[in-house]
């Protein structure tokens, strides 16, 4: 498609959260992210983006308890991990730390580690932006994505 805008990536995703402090400490201690910017209304704290030291996506929170009950469960972005080596250490260090995960699979392209979830239920899912098989120049059709990655895998190995 020629005429299609220029993009940049993501500039930042943003998750509506019941408890901002909660959910800071949550991201600082399990992923390492550290607020950048604060977000006041009237002197009350409402949001605060956050960056992360090593390459991770920027993150917003928003205190917004409808919002984050309603979001809970689903797994709206998976952030970037370089590798299948690095995956496995986020696993283990996520274990360390006292939460519980589905640990890394094999998936359609990469590797993925799904089912953590922050203090408001949202599923924090990762996936490998190297990949063990790479996309050809045809849509992809990907048919019972856990059966077929599983299937995959015992051919590949």
């Amino acid at each position: 498609m020629t005429d299609a805008p220029r993009l940049d990536g993501i500039h930042h995703v943003k998750l509506p959260v019941s408890d901002l402090e909660r959910s800071l400490t949550w991201y600082n201690t399990r992923l390492g992210y550290e607020v950048e910017i604060e977000f006041r209304e009237k002197g009350i704290l409402m949001g605060c983006a956050l960056r992360h030291p090593n390459g991770g996506p920027m993150l917003a929170l928003r205190l917004d308890p409808a919002r984050a009950e309603a979001a809970a469960g689903f797994d709206y972005f998976a952030i970037g991990v370089p590798g299948k080596e690095e995956i496995d250490d986020l696993a283990q260090r996520l274990v360390a730390l006292g939460e519980t995960h589905a640990g890394v699979h094999f998936a359609t392209i990469g590797w993925i580690l799904p089912e953590l979830h922050d203090p408001d239920g949202h599923e924090v899912r990762f996936y490998t932006t190297s990949h063990h098989t790479e996309p050809g120049p045809d849509v992809l059709t990907v048919d019972d994505a856990r059966e077929s990655a599983e299937r995959r895998e015992r051919e590949l190995t």
